[in-house]
């Protein structure tokens, strides 16, 4: 086939597609036998898409008369889809490792955030710093996630409270959107705490009747894209009718519903999550039996995050209870103060050592399924044609390294 391309991948010695028929997400069956080829070889078109997938002599006799900016010899290798990060706090000013000290002595999450530690003692710095500060700490965390294999990344606010720090926030966010070579999904999360000297009453008040609407102004103008809203829906936080009031608004603005939810206490957020639509909730260590047959009636991701878990020393998620009901299961690292990690080979050798998920399920769960909790599995989460040429390429001749945690 004759004409430019972009690249040339060769002769891997397995190619992991993930999914190989237009599947938007996979079930625990679909995950069992994840569809790889053998000796494959695949294309990238000038635009960046996806071109040909198939055996090395096919593609070799396909392509012969083709002009390539780049090939790369991948003889002995595995190529994989991109990673998806689908949950992460990376924008943020004020370093908390003095907590780790509180928390191996006993103290809970919610003791610490009581205290004026946790969010607000992050919100105090990120309101401090310039948002060329927050630009060049935020731009180092996403190069960093982008070396551990994450080419498409889920992206919060939330460290501000106010509306003047959660648009510095999204500004930058949206900085690195045009001028970083890594896919970002935005999300507003000002609902991320309540605000000092409010309740959640009035701080849900403030969100819907200003930052909402100056968002949707900000989007018309072209000058901020948000994707996604995301509120902490937590005992002690904002309850659930503050919750349901604040996502219901973001949606009708046209914001996707992604947000956190059931992890220190029972809150029905995946009932409620259900009922509004929502694309993903976020957490879920305790979550109910209703909550997990409800989202997987709704096709509503549950993004797990054994990173959380691990450090905060919770209940596990329930992977396999929820694989087992039916539920759409993702994996994020919560890259945030509080969870340092910017890896997803790490976070599914978590998932697959603390929430007993096979190999096969984590990969699934942080590709294609975690392209689905953003919304975006049309273009990202396998290889397949038409799709984004996001790839990891591993010095292993099959994909099982990064079970162990790590890329070659």
């Amino acid at each position: 086939m004759a004409g430019e391309y972009r690249l040339l991948l060769e002769n891997a010695r397995q190619l992991v597609l993930v999914c190989g028929r237009g599947e938007k997400y996979l079930l625990r069956a679909g995950m069992a036998s994840l569809a790889v080829l053998q000796n494959a070889s695949l294309v990238v078109g000038q635009d960046g898409y996806i071109k040909a997938v198939g055996q090395a002599d096919v593609i070799r006799n396909q392509f012969s008369g083709a002009t390539f900016e780049r090939k790369i010899d991948c003889t002995g290798k595995c190529i994989l889809p991109g990673l998806v990060d689908a949950h992460t706090h990376p924008v943020w000013a004020g370093d908390r490792v003095h907590e780790f000290a509180m928390k191996l002595a006993g103290a809970s999450y919610m003791e610490i955030h009581q205290a004026g530690g946790g969010i607000h003692f992050t919100v105090e710095h990120t309101r401090k710093a310039t948002e060329e500060e927050l630009f060049n700490t935020f731009k180092h965390r996403l190069e960093r996630m982008r070396r551990a294999g994450s080419t498409l990344v889920e992206c919060k606010s939330g460290y501000g409270l106010n509306l003047e720090t959660e648009l510095k926030m999204l500004r930058v966010i949206e900085r690195a959107k045009q001028s970083m070579d890594i896919g970002i999904s935005s999300t507003y999360c000002g609902a991320h705490s309540v605000p000092k000297g409010k309740t959640a009453t009035e701080a849900a008040d403030d969100i819907i009747h200003n930052h909402l609407p100056k968002l949707k102004e900000l989007k018309l103008s072209g000058e901020i894209h948000v994707n996604n809203i995301d509120v902490f829906c937590e005992k002690g936080v904002f309850d659930l009718d503050s919750t349901r009031r604040i996502l219901q608004a973001g949606k009708d603005t046209g914001l996707q519903i992604n947000f956190h939810g059931d992890e220190l206490h029972p809150m029905k957020s995946a009932e409620l999550g259900a009922e509004l639509g929502a694309q993903a909730i976020s957490h879920l260590e305790e979550v109910s039996d209703e909550g997990i047959a409800a989202i997987a009636r709704a096709k509503c991701a549950a993004v797990l995050l054994p990173t959380t878990a691990y450090m905060l020393r919770l209940k596990q998620p329930q992977a396999g209870k929820m694989l087992n009901e039916g539920v759409i299961v993702a994996l994020g690292s919560d890259f945030n103060p509080n969870a340092y990690c910017f890896s997803m080979p790490m976070v599914m050798h978590l998932a697959c050592v603390n929430m007993k998920m096979s190999m096969n399920e984590a990969l699934a769960a942080a590709t294609i399924n975690a392209a689905y909790a953003l919304g975006k599995s049309d273009t990202h989460g396998s290889i397949e044609i038409g799709k984004q040429g996001d790839l990891v390429i591993i010095n292993s001749s099959r994909c099982e390294p990064i079970g162990l945690g790590k890329l070659h």
